[in-house]
């Protein structure tokens, strides 16, 4: 229940996280990632808010459900983004275990990937029958 911060239990060189004083190589590789990873999500879930605020201010009440799957699938995402970040910050630093060792542990971001994969696909799904139904109307 009482875990300890995570920046006291993950390690650089033998640095605590909380204390660690990164070198610009290392600042330039944390830069990149969240550059390509936190901005490219964050971008995407914008444009979606935007994109379903459109939709509802422009159009008839017929398309509202659309909209609201819009704002519904930006949240995923942006929900997708937090996930990532706690990822990430797990990539550069090594964690001690119980036992005293210091291990180092890479993981892809293959889950995320998977993860956004499904949900884009049923939003997409949605919007198909959503767009099928606005036909019979």
């Amino acid at each position: 229940m009482f875990r300890p911060h995570p920046e006291e239990s993950m390690h650089l060189r033998l640095h605590r996280a909380r204390s660690v004083v990164l070198t610009s190589e290392e600042l330039v590789e944390i830069r990149a990632a969240q550059r390509t990873f936190e901005g490219a999500y964050m971008r995407t879930a914008l444009g979606l808010f935007s994109f379903s605020l459109v939709i509802l201010k422009v159009f008839t009440e017929e398309f509202y459900p659309i909209g609201a799957l819009f704002a519904a699938f930006g949240t995923a995402i942006l929900l997708v983004s937090m996930y990532r970040r706690y990822q990430g910050h797990r990539q550069f630093f090594v964690t001690e275990s119980p036992d005293g060792v210091l291990r180092r542990k890479f993981r892809t971001s293959g889950d995320t990937v998977l993860l956004l994969t499904a949900l884009s696909l049923c939003a997409y799904s949605t919007l198909l029958a959503l767009t099928w139904r606005l036909k019979d109307m």
